[in-house]
C-alpha cells in the first residue's frame, strides 16, 4: 500500500468510497472491505449512510483508531446555526467522537468561502476532527480557503483519465495540497474502454487496476473507488505489485477531455 501524508496522518492512498451504499447490505460491504484491508473510509452527510459506516466499523475486528474516517458537510449546513450541529449529528451517526478528516462538500452557491471556512477551523479546534479539507473547490476558492486556513490538507475532486484536472492538480502540488480522486473510474464508464482493455491485456490487469495504478504513480493523489462487489474491492487494493511504463502513463494522460464531468454539484439535494 502507498501512503500519503495528510497533516499528522499517514493515509492509505486507496480508500473506500461509499456513495450510494445504504441499508443493511452496506454495513456488510463496508465491514467486509475493512476485513480485507481497507483503512481509509469516505462518507458524507449527503450520502445518508453515516449510520451504516459507523456500524460497519463497530462490527469489524479493527479498532476505530486504525481507520482514517472522512465525512463531508453539505452546503445547506454551512450556515453558522447549522454547521457545528450537523457535524455533531454526523459523529453521533458514525458512533465516534471525532473524524480524522472533515471536508466542505461543495462550495456554497451563494455564500462566500470566507463565511464558512471559519466554522471548519472551529470544528478542528473543538476536537471534532483531526484534519480539515475541502471538496470540489477551484483554484480561486482554494486561494481564499488557504488564506483563512493554511492547514487545509486536501481537496477532493472528480479525477480520472477522461477529465482534465491538470491545471488544478499542478496548482495543488505547488501548494502542498493532496488530491483525493472520487469517481476514479468515471462512475464505471471507463471499464469498457478499448484503450484500457488493451493496456489491461498488456499488464494482465483489469481496466480498473490500470486506472488506479496510473493514479498511484502520481504525486500526492489518493483514490476512493466504490464497489459493492467483494472481488472488485480486493482487485482495487492489488495495484502495488506492478508499474506502468512511462509511455503508457503519458498515453493515459493524453486521454483527458475538457468539461467531461460525471458528477454535478446539485445531486438533487437542497443547498439552503
Amino acid at each position: 500500500m502507498k501512503f500519503i501524508t495528510l497533516g499528522k496522518h499517514s493515509v492509505p492512498a486507496i480508500g473506500l468510497g461509499t456513495y450510494k451504499l445504504t441499508g443493511s447490505g452496506a454495513i456488510d460491504i463496508i465491514r467486509n472491505a475493512i476485513d480485507i484491508g481497507y483503512r481509509h473510509i469516505d462518507t458524507a452527510q449527503l450520502y445518508d449512510n453515516e449510520n451504516e459506516v459507523g456500524q460497519a466499523i463497530l462490527n469489524s475486528n479493527i479498532s476505530r483508531e486504525e481507520i482514517f474516517l472522512v465525512t463531508k458537510v453539505w452546503p445547506s449546513n454551512l450556515h453558522k446555526d447549522r454547521f457545528m450541529k450537523s457535524v455533531k449529528e454526523s459523529l453521533q451517526k458514525l458512533k465516534t467522537d471525532h473524524v480524522d478528516l472533515l471536508l466542505i462538500h461543495w462550495p456554497h452557491q451563494s455564500m462566500k468561502v470566507e463565511e464558512y471556512i471559519p466554522f471548519l477551523i472551529e470544528a478542528r479546534d473543538s476536537g471534532l476532527t483531526s484534519e480539515i479539507g475541502v471538496s470540489n473547490f477551484n483554484i480561486p476558492q482554494l486561494k481564499t480557503a488557504l488564506k483563512l486556513a493554511p492547514d487545509i490538507v486536501v481537496n477532493q475532486v472528480e479525477f480520472h483519465p477522461w477529465i482534465n484536472q491538470a491545471k488544478l492538480y499542478d496548482w495543488m502540488k505547488d501548494h502542498n495540497l493532496a488530491l483525493t480522486a472520487y469517481s476514479p473510474l468515471a462512475q464505471g464508464k471507463m471499464i469498457g474502454s478499448k484503450q484500457l482493455g488493451a493496456l489491461g491485456s498488456k499488464y494482465n490487469r483489469t481496466p480498473a487496476q490500470i486506472v488506479l495504478r496510473w493514479m498511484m504513480q502520481k504525486e500526492s493523489i489518493l483514490a476512493i473507488p466504490r464497489s459493492s462487489n467483494m472481488h472488485r474491492l480486493q482487485e482495487n487494493l492489488n495495484v502495488f505489485d506492478f508499474e506502468l511504463v512511462k509511455e503508457d502513463v503519458e498515453d493515459i494522460d493524453a486521454w483527458r477531455l475538457e468539461n467531461h464531468r460525471m458528477v454535478g454539484a446539485q445531486n438533487g439535494a437542497k443547498w439552503d
